[in-house]
């Protein structure tokens, strides 16, 4: 018998019928003698209902009455998830964030999961109920509602796997696992059998949406196994013959060492997000990347990729993207604040601009993967705008209408179309 955490998200509890298939599932596995915890998420499109009846409201509602609304669509879930179980004679007993209890911080919209406690989870467990908890969402120390950001349900599935001690925690999705890249960018992606914690963290910061990144952070930090799996695999009766055998799903676990080093990249992610910014003709002196760069910290602009040129006549420029969402904020910040104190010369902002990024730990091991990468985009007449790496990812900035070329070019490249699974590239 083993202690399973299962995470299914709105797609997944997206209907009444998706709710009874959710329990018929979760039957199989009870009935096979596990004891089972279940996160949900709110039904699909229900979080943005709240939201937006708070904006109708206020064009800044109240953050702790925010987090004491939107909570609410998770309760729903998981008091509909157990009448369903037990309309199939499964015990089930619901429990929101506070009836855990969930505790955090009391950073509204965003707050970070303190501690659980696990006895009453435990205390129904050993009755023999499957019980459901809401994702999302906690209580601070007052008691107060607090929730912890878009797709926080997979941080609250690892963190009860993790407080638990469960053998492990699977994430249902509306995908069967993770892929070499996204099915949709070219049809030779390949579903991942394993995957470490490290590289899918690069692929979740990199654009990646099939984890919440603070999901696999609190996963990697304790080491709970991590499994991606579909919800939407059940035989047209509804009925889950194969489960077991086919609906391995994608494994995130640690590190294997030798059994991991065939594999020099495993995947190739994107990020549509990006924004470009060039500060030209700054004076190239000690102090001139923080005066840049300090007041866009202060406005709460995150900073991705940085280049400085080198210096021409005492003059270089100064490079660095930002979220496309943020550009905007970020070049008034500049116009107002830095450009005259410093003496630049013109700020520019670019939003046509897609990061790409090798990520494999194989990286480590294998020289040249950032050699082949520059030359397999050179060869497709792609230019780079922007480079940066680390010890297990590559990344290069370039125009966006050539996103879908690089993509499939470089899956090509480097083994990833073929059948076999082995991503080692002549050479390399």
């Amino acid at each position: 018998m083993a202690l399973i955490v299962q995470k299914y998200g709105g797609t997944s509890m997206g209907s009444i019928d998706r709710i009874k298939n959710v329990a018929k599932r979760v039957k199989r596995w009870h009935d096979n003698g596990h004891q089972v915890v279940v996160v949900v998420s709110a039904m699909s499109g229900e979080t943005n209902r709240l939201i937006d009846l708070a904006r109708q409201i206020s064009t800044q509602p109240d953050p702790r009455e925010y987090d004491q609304m939107v909570s609410t669509g998770e309760q729903v879930s998981i008091s509909l998830l157990a009448m369903a179980l037990k309309d199939l004679g499964v015990g089930a007993r619901s429990l929101t964030g506070r009836q855990v209890a969930i505790k955090t911080d009391n950073a509204y919209n965003k707050a970070r999961i303190e501690s659980i406690d696990d006895e009453n989870i435990r205390e129904q467990l050993d009755a023999g109920n499957v019980v459901i908890v809401a994702g999302f969402q906690g209580i601070d120390a007052e008691g107060n509602a607090t929730t912890l950001g878009r797709g926080g349900s997979d941080t609250t599935g690892v963190a009860i796997a993790a407080a638990l001690g469960a053998d492990e925690c699977q994430i249902y999705t509306d995908v069967d696992g993770v892929y070499t890249t996204d099915p949709r960018v070219t049809s030779k992606a390949k579903k991942l059998e394993k995957i470490t914690f490290e590289e899918m963290l690069e692929m979740a910061s990199l654009g990646s949406k099939i984890l919440q990144i603070r999901s696999v952070e609190f996963a990697g930090k304790y080491g709970v196994p991590l499994r991606v799996l579909s919800s939407f695999d059940e035989n047209t009766d509804g009925s889950f013959d194969q489960e077991f055998q086919d609906n391995v799903g994608t494994l995130i676990t640690i590190d294997e060492g030798d059994s991991m080093e065939q594999a020099i990249i495993s995947g190739i992610a994107f990020n549509r997000d990006e924004a470009k910014i060039v500060v030209r003709g700054v004076p190239d002196h000690p102090g001139i990347a923080s005066a840049i760069l300090s007041p866009i910290g202060r406005a709460n602009i995150e900073i991705d990729m940085i280049v400085q040129n080198l210096s021409d006549q005492g003059t270089t420029d100064f490079t660095f993207t930002v979220n496309r969402t943020d550009l905007d904020k970020a070049m008034k910040v500049l116009n107002d604040e830095v450009k005259d104190d410093i003496g630049a010369k013109e700020i520019l902002g670019n939003s046509e601009v897609v990061k790409v990024s090798l990520v494999g730990v194989g990286m480590r091991s294998h020289a040249g993967v950032a050699s082949l990468m520059f030359q397999t985009l050179a060869e497709h007449n792609i230019n780079i705008q922007m480079i940066s790496t680390s010890e297990i990812k590559v990344s290069v900035l370039i125009q966006d209408q050539h996103l879908e070329k690089a993509v499939k070019s470089l899956h090509t490249a480097f083994g990833l179309d073929r059948d076999d699974g082995d991503s080692k590239v002549a050479g390399l």
